[in-house]
């Protein structure tokens, strides 16, 4: 009977209360964002939610953004920056919150998202002419500042005519950096060639 009694409340009994998790020997939390939270271990990130169960693996490709509560990488709109290294180059896509890619990482650097849109720096590769006796293509690269939606598409080319760059880490004194601004919904400030800044409103353009 006693036996009995015991196999009932270690059956029955105990899995209502259930069991704590923890996870430790973390190096940083987070704040939360778009309901999960950054966490930091031995140099890698992952991710939690709002139960305290860790639902990205800790990894090493996730970007850091700059808050005031310090770097860490963050979900907008159910994505979060990712950034592989190809050839000595910076490549930047996105992940969803199971940690798969969604974006594939193609862009020479990416904001965040907001209201679904962000600005990438799109690769532009043209091939000029081929040298058969090396056997080698003779290629411009360009790259243009867009907006996309969150499953990578480009909605609007912020600038037209794009921006000459070596694709050689002896020739790029540094990753380009993104020039354009969001300013409210729909309403972004680009820079132009001469420093001043054009607004456009991209509402009817996309």
């Amino acid at each position: 009977m006693k036996k009995s009694l015991i196999i009932f409340l270690t059956v029955i009994i105990l899995p209502l209360f259930g069991f704590a998790q923890s996870i430790e020997n973390l190096d940083f939390i987070s704040p939360f964002h778009n309901d999960v939270a950054a966490i930091k271990n031995d140099g890698k990130w992952g991710f939690i939610n709002k139960e305290g169960q860790q639902i990205v693996d800790f990894r090493t490709d996730l970007v850091e953004t700059k808050t005031d509560q310090g770097k860490y990488p963050m979900f907008t709109d159910e994505r979060c920056q990712i950034v592989q290294i190809k050839a000595s180059i910076s490549y930047y896509g996105f992940i969803d919150k199971s940690g798969k890619i969604i974006i594939e990482p193609q862009f020479l650097d990416a904001t965040n998202f907001i209201n679904g849109v962000a600005i990438a720096l799109k690769l532009d590769k043209q091939i000029l002419s081929r040298n058969s006796a090396l056997d080698k293509e003779m290629v411009n690269y360009r790259y243009f500042e867009v907006l996309i939606n969150t499953d990578g598409k480009i909605l609007y080319y912020l600038n037209q005519d794009g921006i000459n760059i070596v694709l050689d880490k002896d020739f790029m004194e540094a990753t380009p950096k993104i020039t354009s601004k969001y300013l409210a919904e729909d309403l972004y400030a680009v820079k132009v060639k001469n420093e001043s800044w054009t607004v456009i409103k991209v509402k009817d353009k996309l």
